[in-house]
């Protein structure tokens, strides 16, 4: 029998027989300054205080010092405090005892039921995204029970969409619309950037028990440090990769993008990057591909993802705005104008699409659902005319059955925060449109 000498040789040249730690040298705004010791960005080192051990992360190097950002706050660090490394970079619990469970951006429960099981599993939160070859082509459509997001929007088993509204709109309530009627297996929610009080809000009201029952709450408030927030974001991701790899299709919802992408701007400037479209630094653009290409299917299961953007007094061309819909396979674009007027959920089916709609439905729904379409944009172009009476009946047959069948598509439109519609039913109360 040999022995394996080469396995030993090589456990042995890799390893650090000496640690070596280091030393804060200075602490600025959100930015922690140390020398040694000689480890790679995205590390994770806890720095000594008298209020116990700090977690950071290694965020960038500046001539022969260390860069780190603190998980927590900087309160008790001082000059000279050791710094020690973690050896491994951060991770997140994932098995089935995280269902119905709150978490927060670095995986540490905060819903008062207890520890997870010390025997839960653990992923890394950072991970590259599939090889593009190994994914499924998506072929089958995944029942919300919206009817106008079945209808007319239909979204496919893996495919990544993006909500598009200013605040107050209806975003988090179509949200708990979704996580409660979808045919998803398991449900993901990262909240990132919320306000506190938002929180409890949309478990209890939106999310309801039912929904929890299958849903895993990842949550950062907008105090946690920028670094927690945009950490947040990769814990639900990798907790939805978990799921997606046990053969579930797995819905993942995240509010908001905006604020992701607003927390990796406060990281980036602080360590040095020079801001540029509207503030935004460089390295927020090249993190959106990396953590919205992480959904999406693979050979076992499939994330369907649900991303929610901010757009400034409804400028859809801002610099994240642009970027995640060049990204997505489709975008749903909530209107003001159809909250004003009780339309809810205040879907703008004339500004949203679904890119994949066309290879998940039958030729027949996607010619109905574009007839339907039609109508709307020809009543929506001729509206002034019609509501000051300068429009005369019979002048314009197109006209005429559009504005005969608009009380038809507002009904179709409306539906109830409770409410949940099979997908056959809201494909035939679309078709009952155009009898």
């Amino acid at each position: 029998m040999s022995f394996p000498f080469e396995q030993y040789t090589a456990v042995i040249e890799n390893s650090d027989p000496v640690r070596v730690n280091g030393r804060v040298t200075q602490v600025v705004g959100l930015l922690v300054e140390a020398t040694g010791p000689q480890i790679p960005v995205g590390e994770v080192c806890h720095i000594t205080t008298g209020l116990g051990p700090m977690p950071c992360e290694v965020v960038g190097f500046r001539r022969n010092s260390i860069l780190l950002m603190p998980l927590v706050s900087t309160a008790g660090i001082r000059q000279g405090s050791e710094v020690v490394p973690f050896g491994q970079p951060l991770t997140a619990p994932a098995g089935e005892a995280l269902l119905g469970r709150l978490v927060d951006g670095l995986g540490v429960p905060i819903d008062e039921k207890g520890d997870l099981p010390p025997d839960i599993g653990r992923v890394p939160i950072s991970r590259d995204p599939p090889n593009p070859f190994s994914r499924r082509r998506i072929n089958a459509p995944l029942e919300t029970g919206i009817k106008v997001l079945d209808a007319m929007l239909t979204m496919g088993r893996g495919q990544r969409m993006g909500i598009f509204s200013g605040s107050g709109v209806g975003k988090s309530t179509l949200m708990g619309m979704i996580c409660r009627s979808s045919k998803a297996d398991v449900n993901v929610i990262g909240l990132v950037g919320e306000r506190g009080r938002e929180v409890r809000e949309f478990i209890e009201k939106d999310l309801g028990p039912e929904g929890l029952r299958r849903s895993v709450v990842v949550v950062a408030t907008s105090d946690k440090p920028a670094l927690v927030r945009v950490k947040a974001a990769f814990t639900a991701t990798a907790i939805a990769e978990y799921f997606r790899d046990q053969g579930k299709d797995v819905m993942l919802m995240m509010d908001s993008v905006t604020r992701f992408a607003l927390s990796q701007r406060e990281i980036g400037l602080a360590v040095g990057e020079p801001p540029t479209t509207r503030g935004y630094t460089p390295s927020v653009f090249s993190l959106l591909p990396k953590l919205l290409e992480r959904a999406g299917t693979s050979k076992t299961g499939s994330i369907t993802a649900i991303y929610t953007v901010l757009v400034e007094g409804g400028d859809m061309d801002e610099p994240v705005a642009d970027a995640v819909r060049g990204i997505l396979d489709g975008h749903l674009v909530l209107s003001r104008e159809m909250a004003h007027q009780n339309l809810f959920p205040a879907v703008d089916i004339l500004g949203s699409i679904s890119r994949l709609m066309p290879d998940i439905v039958s030729k027949k729904h996607y010619d109905t659902a574009g007839r339907v379409r039609d109508l709307y944009s020809t009543y929506q172009q001729s509206a002034d005319l019609v509501n000051i009476g300068a429009y005369k009946k019979g002048t314009n047959a197109k006209i005429d059955q559009a504005v005969e069948r608009l009380p038809r598509i507002e009904a179709f439109i409306k539906q109830g925060i409770q409410e949940a519609v099979p997908f056959e039913e809201s494909v035939r109360l679309l078709e009952g449109i155009l009898a």
